[in-house]
């Protein structure tokens, strides 16, 4: 049977040198190559939906690639595709890279310039290695499986403008529609999402960070079952601890929690640190929350303006929520979108704080009741970025409920339709 490589390379030469040496190979069938981390992943994942076996046997990973590094990816492929075999190709065969390589879930390494005999030798046995994978994955090992859920991330224009109040509607909107949802607090240092939910807890996010290899067990371990059904990983309670969240550890513990839920909403907080900017930057939909008046919209502008400078995510791929919205205010979503240059969502939220102060202040915001105008905005916002689960039925003679934008907010990964 023919060994199905998949390049990943970034460099049109590099692309053309190694495609043409694969193709050399005896048995081997590679594939068109992929461009970037993001259309990796999005492959695999398309395949995956399909079948294990549509997927390839052997993935070569150039160091070259981005936007997200060739370690990090090798990591976040071995841990979502566990079948799927990876191959480094790098400049640098020092023991130490290679150490590094085999700790991130690499099978291989091979050295700039490619060799044919080094070539053949590596993706034979990565081949191999798959195919055993793949014999025994059936038997319930204790591995992730699917394709990955959606993750959503909201962030602060500024402090108090609602961004945790935000982030558990949505999430206990999409639970209640069926969808199995994980909620993490990445406001590391001053979250709150306990506080609303009123959760006593000994583990948080901080207890992932150190940990080499997530599997299903561990997350488990690290997560709190709320009575909603929500899985919550929550921020420390000491919020020094947070410090320990480093970029790498958020990138590692928001793939593994893809991997197991439908649905994973990140409250990121209002101030950005290496952890919130690795979520929103692997989030597929980036709310940024303001209320309309002046200096939280300025707040917006300037976190809008920062993530595009530090590359972590374009101002057309941020969607703003506009939270305590009466129609009064000088400053409607309009003008919010034409100073932020972000889309702003559809569904804006009433300022109604009557609504929320007795189940805020008992920390009881999951028993908000259903007609509360507020409730009423935040689920429905949920629809309209489609994280619930539409009702059968619910499409006939229109739009199914919950498709309002769902497409046009959900950030795309691909270079195609």
């Amino acid at each position: 049977m023919p060994t199905r490589i998949l390049p990943a390379v970034g460099d049109a030469d590099a692309v053309r040198s190694l495609t043409t040496l694969l193709s050399q190979l005896p048995d081997a069938e590679p594939v068109a190559a992929v461009t970037d981390s993001t259309q990796l992943i999005d492959t695999l994942a398309r395949l995956a939906a399909e079948s294990v076996d549509e997927l390839p046997e052997v993935v070569v990973v150039h160091e070259r690639i981005g936007p997200v590094p060739a370690l990090e990816l090798i990591r976040e492929v071995a841990l979502r595709f566990p079948a799927v075999g990876v191959i480094l190709v790098t400049s640098d065969a020092s023991p130490g890279l290679f150490q590094a390589a085999m700790d991130y879930g690499a099978r291989g390494l091979v050295a700039l310039p490619l060799g044919y005999e080094e070539l053949a030798s590596r993706v034979q046995a990565v081949a191999q290695w798959s195919a055993g994978v793949r014999r025994h994955l059936g038997s319930g090992g204790d591995v992730f499986t699917g394709v990955g859920g959606t993750v959503v991330t909201v962030s602060g224009a500024k402090g108090g403008v609602g961004t945790t109040l935000t982030a558990v509607q949505l999430a206990l909107a999409a639970q209640a529609s069926g969808r199995t949802t994980a909620l993490v607090d990445m406001d590391l240092q001053t979250g709150d999402v306990a506080a609303y939910l009123d959760v006593q807890f000994r583990r948080s996010v901080v207890d992932l960070a150190a940990v080499g290899d997530i599997s299903p067990r561990v997350l488990a371990d690290a997560v709190f079952r709320h009575d909603t059904g929500l899985a919550l990983l929550l921020a420390p309670g000491e919020g020094e601890r947070g410090e320990d969240v480093t970029d790498r550890a958020t990138r590692q513990i928001v793939s593994a929690l893809r991997s197991r839920y439908e649905v994973v909403v990140i409250d990121c907080g209002a101030q950005l640190g290496g952890a919130g900017a690795a979520a929103v930057e692997m989030a597929d939909t980036a709310l940024l929350v303001t209320t309309p008046d002046v200096i939280a919209v300025r707040g917006a502008k300037r976190a809008v303006r920062m993530w595009d400078r530090l590359q972590i995510r374009k101002a057309e791929e941020t969607t703003v929520v506009v939270n305590r919205h009466t129609r009064s205010t000088e400053i409607q979503p309009p003008l919010i979108r034409k100073i932020t240059g972000t889309a702003v969502a559809a569904t804006v939220v009433p300022a109604h704080f009557k609504d929320l102060q007795a189940v805020v202040d008992a920390g009881r915001v999951h028993e908000l009741e259903n007609k509360s105008t507020v409730k009423q905005a935040l689920w429905g916002l949920a629809g309209e970025l489609g994280l619930v689960k539409a009702a059968e039925g619910a499409h006939k003679g229109g739009r199914p409920r919950g498709d309002r934008g769902s497409v046009s907010f959900r950030r795309r990964r691909d270079g195609g339709g």
